[in-house]
């Protein structure tokens, strides 16, 4: 089925994707070959992803309403899954420090989890779905992106200053510098925006290019360039400091690009999306 999510291991070896199947599949990055079998255990689509940053487990989240936990060495589930509600998880993120990871979706609610699965937090806000998280560097503020066409920083449950909004409908995905200075966002309006995180204000215009609703993005580990993947089939890629791109669009397919990671030392970028195919670019 559509890849829906994709994450990279923190050495860059590996990397995993979830499906439409609600399965999930382990890939050698050099050889781009299946390690191993599929991973089951989601009843529904995959729609979110991320691996730890000791590289010990992977979270994976669900239209099923689930977010379940895995050994990257053997596949399996490490402990019971945790039923967030019957809505779709959206967002998962492990905290930079590995020590909690958060969860959106659907519901609308935020989510901070410990790391042995126990609710810390639930943070409400957002008036539709949550569809990106991100936590700061020191890990002490959390930012997520919605459908409600904003993005709101909180801290210890609590928002942080007002929503960040824009023109641009609703956001569809968000990525954070490597410095932890600037949030990248992708709207509905195939637009990008950057935001300066401290102040929360729209840093130049919105970048152009995309012809139709943002899916994903990241941030390169360089922090030299950001890739965009759009509901128009194309993964485009920026210079942060000037909002102009840096070279031709890649036309994938004509079909919806769902995800886009680099690698963790930059060098290459994987994407997947609606016609099934992981390319390594």
């Amino acid at each position: 089925g559509a890849v829906g999510s994709m994450a990279m291991s923190p050495d860059g070896s590996m990397v995993v994707s979830g499906s439409e199947d609600g399965r999930l599949r382990l890939w050698n990055m050099r050889k781009g070959n299946m390690v191993g079998d599929p991973w089951e255990g989601h009843d529904g689509p995959m729609k979110c992803i991320d691996w730890s940053p000791n590289a010990q487990e992977i979270a994976s989240g669900s239209q099923d309403g689930t977010i379940r936990r895995w050994n990257p060495n053997t596949g399996r589930q490490i402990a019971p899954p945790i039923e967030t509600s019957r809505m779709a998880v959206y967002a998962v993120r492990y905290s930079p420090q590995g020590d909690r990871f958060t969860s959106g979706g659907e519901d609308k609610v935020i989510c901070v989890w410990s790391k042995v699965g126990e609710l810390l937090v639930e943070i409400k806000g957002h008036e539709r779905d949550v569809t990106s998280l991100c936590w700061s560097k020191e890990g002490k503020h959390i930012f997520s992106a919605s459908l409600d066409g904003t993005i709101r920083k909180w801290r210890d449950g609590e928002p942080v200053g007002g929503p960040w909004t824009s023109d641009g409908g609703a956001v569809g995905s968000m990525a954070m510098s490597p410095d932890g200075s600037m949030v990248v966002s992708g709207s509905e309006d195939g637009r990008l925006r950057l935001w300066n995180m401290r102040k929360g204000n729209m840093v130049g215009d919105p970048w152009e290019g995309h012809d139709g609703p943002m899916k994903c993005i990241d941030w390169s580990p360089n922090a030299q360039e950001i890739a965009s993947g759009s509901q128009d089939g194309t993964i485009r890629r920026w210079n942060p400091n000037t909002g102009r791109q840096i070279a031709p669009p890649i036309e994938t397919s004509r079909m919806a690009v769902y995800a886009v990671r680099y690698s963790p030392q930059g060098d290459r970028f994987t994407s997947g999306g609606e016609d099934k195919v992981i390319c390594v670019w």
